[in-house]
């Protein structure tokens, strides 16, 4: 057995082990939603960090700093700027508000915080929560086949079989605790992958060639001029937006033990992500002229030139969202590839069961409790909520496997359908008190149908027209038609 299968094969127990005994501690539903209130600011930071970066930070990011070069350097921006903005504006009041309405979810926040006498909201936006998790669940398991296809030689198929089981098993094993636990580790790991692996890369390309990488400053509007400069950048800036709507992340907030951690919590997140960012696009970057360099000098047959570098370049890289694990495997210590791999899987089983936990509890806490199972137990609940997480988990395998689309384009589909879906609903209804439950409902659909129909096509991204008009759609619905009382915001 290699140091890299053993440093995965232990990673593996370690999680397997933490699933095991989570499930003693998670009694009921409040347990496997949102952890009882009981994890302390440095468990939830890193919780929500390692969940809110899946496996597109790890494969997917680099991937496309490897083909579009520093034009990518806007959206390293706008994560990094979504996610300060996310935890100053909505984290501390959306703490406040799941105490005042105690709720476990966020449909069940705005019907309760709106009223919901014929069920549209929970209904709605639980069916918004399954459609959109359900592509994101399946972008996990595809990375998770492309890591371990190049790191032990498993087709996609079987990495993609064995990440489904070990992230559907210990999910419904210890429910919020065990995920919230498994993120602070693989939070961990992430990190130290995003800042190791670049400049270990920078320092091979540097003795490698002579001298340091060149970045095309040329490149950082991809080559447009006038709009389509403009809307290039727009384009990468507008991931910042789909932090405010993301439910696997808002329920976070929504679980730490006290509110006045967040604070705490803030400065974790932050400091983790402007390193993870900027790592991740640069491993990317670095990558690509590594590889560039190298074929250079196999058109002129000085292979002998290529030192311990040679498997990387003659490996031949026909998908640019392998770049990770490919740099990972052929320049470090096996013992050091071995936690870099384990973080590339950490990254997706952090977000995958995290998503499965938020779209199981809205799926038994807002449809099966509300409105098929109202005299079911906790318990039952529970059960019923496990059921749901490994039905769900099948249907993502299935687009995983009929799916040819990049991880990178499937996120990005289901980050901007969620963040426009609700992010503008949550951020109106925590600072703004002319907000009405019709508008809210209003931009619940204009948000999911113009992310589904994307009527601006090349001109803009769906993830910033689509956040927009359901932006648009809240206030002037909510003006037009108000509701007959004003519903109290949160006060901090």
């Amino acid at each position: 057995m290699t140091p890299v299968m053993i440093g995965f094969t232990l990673y593996l127990i370690m999680i397997l082990f933490v699933g095991f005994y989570t499930v003693r501690i998670t009694r009921d539903l409040n347990d496997f939603a949102l952890g009882g209130h009981k994890l302390g600011p440095w468990v939830i930071a890193f919780s929500e960090r390692a969940s809110g970066e899946s496996a597109w930070i790890i494969l997917g990011l680099p991937g496309v700093g490897l083909v579009a070069g520093l034009f990518e350097l806007w959206t390293a921006v706008g994560c990094i700027l979504g996610i300060i903005f996310s935890w100053y504006v909505v984290a501390q009041r959306l703490r406040q508000a799941t105490s005042d309405y105690s709720v476990l979810t966020l449909p069940e926040y705005f019907a309760k915080r709106f009223g919901d006498p014929n069920g549209i909201m929970r209904i709605l936006a639980s069916i918004i929560i399954a459609f959109f998790f359900t592509f994101y669940v399946a972008a996990q398991f595809s990375g998770a086949g492309k890591v371990l296809n190049v790191t032990f030689g498993m087709t996609q198929m079987q990495g993609m079989i064995l990440g489904a089981i070990i992230i559907v098993f210990y999910t419904i094993m210890g429910g919020f605790f065990a995920v919230a636990w498994t993120d602070l580790v693989q939070g961990i790991i992430m990190i130290g992958t995003l800042v190791i692996l670049p400049i270990v890369g920078l320092i091979e390309y540097q003795a490698f060639t002579g001298h340091g990488v060149s970045l095309d400053a040329s490149n950082l509007y991809g080559g447009q001029i006038g709009w389509g400069a403009i809307a290039g950048v727009l384009g990468g800036l507008s991931w910042g937006l789909g932090y405010m709507g993301q439910p696997h992340l808002i329920t976070r907030y929504m679980a730490i033990d006290d509110p006045k951690n967040i604070k705490i919590s803030r400065r974790i997140a932050i400091s983790w992500a402007i390193p993870a960012f900027f790592g991740s696009l640069f491993i990317g970057i670095i990558g690509g002229q590594l590889l560039f360099s190298g074929q250079m000098l196999l058109q002129g047959q000085e292979i002998q030139s290529l030192g311990h570098l040679k498997e990387l370049i003659t490996a031949g890289l026909v998908d640019s969202e392998k770049i990770m694990p490919e740099m990972a495997s052929h320049l470090l210590n096996p013992w050091i590839a071995g936690i870099m791999i384990s973080g590339a899987i950490a990254a997706m089983m952090s977000t995958a069961d995290s998503q499965l936990l938020v779209t199981t509890t809205v799926l038994t806490q807002d449809v099966t409790k509300r409105y098929i199972k109202r005299e079911a137990t906790s318990e039952q609940l529970l059960r019923y909520g496990r059921y749901l997480a490994i039905s769900i988990g099948l249907i993502a395998f299935y687009l995983a496997w009929q799916s040819t689309d990049l991880v990178f384009e499937l996120v990005s589909y289901a980050w901007g359908g969620l963040g426009a879906s609700f992010g503008p609903a949550l951020v109106l209804s925590l600072w703004w008190k002319k907000i009405s439950r019709k508008g809210i409902i209003a931009g619940m659909i204009t948000g999911t149908l113009f992310t589904v129909v994307d009527v601006f096509g090349e001109w803009i991204t769906a993830r910033l027209s689509a956040f927009v008009i359901a932006f648009i759609a809240v206030v002037v619905v909510s003006l037009f038609w108000p509701d007959e009382k004003e519903a109290p915001v949160s006060q901090i």
